[in-house]
């Protein structure tokens, strides 16, 4: 028996009002958010049209626009920060002159300059004492930050220079600081990656690797740099990967949230404790159903944004009980500029951008237990899908995942789905707006999606999350086959018109499950792996798979072959359009090359296409509109109707 498919309302507390007329451009966006400390105004980085955006500072109570910034009509805005007086600094980029100027505003006053990088930057916070503003910098830098982005091209004598993040400390009411006269505080050779300001002001806590930062971030420890000798003492070196590092007020304890993390910037796991002095990491949530992923530690104490299920939450996290039942808690998701919810100085009042996938991004602010929209730029936007939350259980495991659907569809007529899955692995699909992109491309044309969050993902606790360690492309593919099982008992999918699409992690398990299932009729892998042998000694990252492999390669060569689809190929019989970045350093253009080739010899129909100076993702709106093009396109020819 067939269900229809019943349209998501997502009928919120905070309700997002209900879409009324199209809207005739793109949705206002937001982002950067951050509340004051007094929890009384906010700023974000908001973009009305495509291109430039400025700084829009509102009230929180009820978002009136008090003011808006804009000093450099060709730069882009980034790193807000408010000092406890209300100061708000910022980054403006000028890419085409190669610089980033930090800046500082108060009030009606003239903005101040306080320094410009020859290179990148980011993070910008102010000191306890508001006297002095730390910066993460890369002076010179070689490439964007993060291994996600287009790396160098690997010619010359490779891997003997790499680009250093390091933290920079600048005085406030001193004469700007030149790009040829900043030197940064912390040492040379090590890369950090997030920081705090101790509450005395005499420390920085980071979380920090020696080398590559790229390749080393899955190996990073959490060290304290002396914030006026610019010295390094470890407190820990935890056995998870760590993000998040957030000192107590009283300056006696840090806590981060640690985990099984495959992507810096992807940030899932358990709330862990220890002291300042260093010492051993507690875990302070152990056996949480949820995933804590970000963090803040307020005068009330710490405060945590968290996946649980279908759910974000904001819930406070205490030693001894963990987190506490949610403090508001919605099928949504939510962002802010540093970690996905910005609190007040006293913990008490909270700012976040919530969308789902039927209601554009919003501003939602208050009180914690009861913050309420108070944006609507984005009220008139229509959706152009319906959305549920699916359920299933597979193997001992409750999975979960979304189903969307065209809004106008027929549920008395069959149509085909694509099955997206997510990268990572540890990482999991939640709501976004569905506006525009590979996902709404494929709505309107005629698709429904599935975005299974299957074992190895977020949201149900560090044990699912770790539940595909030396299971690869198995029980997490068990569990979005069954996934497809229980869509098709609510939905009208026709199961001969099944497509597989993901990129990264997804494009790997896109590739693998060509060889173990006949069950879809058409697939495309974004920077998918197919030998996890060739892999390893290829990539940029490879330190982000022993945690989940347990050894090296060179240590045990069977766990990498398991997995690797091309010691399977004679199975596949699935077309495959395949794709990736010429500069990918996370996933190399050569393990697509070789998945096409070993297709190419075996007749089954494939294409692939390298795009140009991209990295781990194409981002290019050329190349990316002429990727949706083709993914379309591929799908279109081999799951229309018979």
């Amino acid at each position: 028996m067939r269900a229809a498919l019943i349209p998501a309302a997502f009928t919120l507390a905070v309700t997002l009002t209900a879409a009324a007329t199209p809207a005739l451009a793109a949705p206002r966006q937001y982002a950067g958010l951050v509340i004051d400390a007094t929890g009384s105004r906010i700023a974000s980085v908001d973009t009305v049209t495509a291109g430039h955006a400025s700084i829009t500072l509102r009230t929180a109570k009820d978002g009136r626009i008090v003011s808006t910034i804009d000093p450099c009509a060709t730069c882009s805005y980034s790193g807000l920060s408010f000092a406890a007086d209300g100061t708000l600094a910022f980054l403006a980029r000028d890419r085409a002159a190669g610089v980033v100027r930090l800046h500082v505003a108060r009030g009606d006053a003239p903005l101040q300059t306080v320094a410009t990088i020859k290179g990148i930057a980011q993070t910008p916070r102010f000191s306890p004492d508001g006297k002095h503003i730390a910066l993460l910098v890369t002076i010179g830098a070689a490439k964007e930050a993060g291994a996600a982005q287009a790396g160098v091209r690997q010619v010359g004598e490779i891997g003997e220079k790499n680009d250093e993040q390091r933290l920079a400390v600048f005085a406030l009411g001193s004469a700007p600081v030149a790009a040829d006269a900043v030197k940064p505080l912390s040492p040379s050779g090590r890369y950090i990656y997030e920081y705090d300001w101790a509450p005395d002001g005499t420390e920085l806590v980071v979380t920090s690797a020696l080398g590559n930062g790229d390749a080393n971030w899955w190996v990073a420890t959490l060290d304290a740099v002396n914030a006026q000798s610019g010295a390094v003492r470890q407190i820990a070196k935890p056995a998870t990967q760590l993000n998040f590092p957030r000192v107590s007020p009283d300056g006696q304890t840090v806590a981060y949230i640690g985990g099984l993390m495959s992507d810096f910037g992807s940030v899932g796991g358990d709330v862990w404790t220890v002291p300042l002095a260093g010492g051993a990491p507690v875990n302070i949530t152990a056996g949480a159903k949820a995933t804590a992923t970000s963090l803040d530690w307020t005068k009330a104490g710490l405060r945590a944004t968290l996946l649980a299920g279908d759910q974000a939450q904001l819930a406070s996290v205490t030693p001894g009980t963990g987190f506490s039942p949610p403090l508001f808690s919605r099928p949504a998701s939510f962002a802010a500029g540093d970690g996905r919810a910005s609190f007040s100085a006293d913990g008490n009042h909270v700012a976040t951008i919530m969308q789902d996938f039927t209601h554009a991004p919003a501003i939602i602010a208050g009180k914690l237990g009861s913050p309420r929209q108070i944006t609507h730029d984005n009220d008139d936007v229509l959706p152009i899908v319906t959305a549920r939350s699916i359920r299933w259980q597979n193997e001992g495991f409750d999975v979960q995942g979304w189903l969307l659907a065209p809004i106008a569809a027929d549920p008395s007529k069959k149509a085909p789905m694509i099955t997206i899955v997510h990268g990572g692995p540890a990482a999991a699909s939640i709501p976004g707006f569905v506006d525009r992109g590979g996902t709404a491309e494929m709505i309107r044309a005629g698709y429904y999606v599935f975005l299974p969050n299957p074992r190895g993902s977020y949201g149900q606790g560090e044990a699912f999350t770790a539940a595909n360690k030396r299971d690869f492309g198995g029980g997490d593919l068990r569990d979005i086959l069954t996934g497809i099982d229980a869509v098709e008992k609510v939905a009208p999918v026709d199961d001969a018109r099944l497509g597989l699409t993901g990129g990264s992690y997804g494009g790997f398990m896109a590739m693998w499950a060509n060889t173990q299932t006949n069950r879809f009729k058409a697939i495309v892998a974004g920077a998918g792996l197919s030998s996890w042998i060739s892999y390893y000694g290829t990539n940029g990252i490879n330190a982000w798979m022993l945690p989940f492999f347990g050894k090296p390669l060179y240590e045990d060569f069977d766990a990498y072959k398991a997995p690797s689809a091309i010691y399977f190929m004679k199975t596949a019989r699935t077309p495959s359009f395949i794709y990736v970045g010429e500069r990918d350093i996370e996933v190399p253009p050569t393990q697509s090359i070789e998945y096409w080739h070993a297709l190419k010899e075996l007749g089954v129909p494939t294409s692939l296409v390298i795009y140009a100076d991209e990295g781990h993702g194409i981002r290019s709106p050329a190349n990316a509109a002429d990727l949706q093009k083709r993914v379309i396109g591929w799908f279109d020819k081999y799951l229309a109707a018979q």
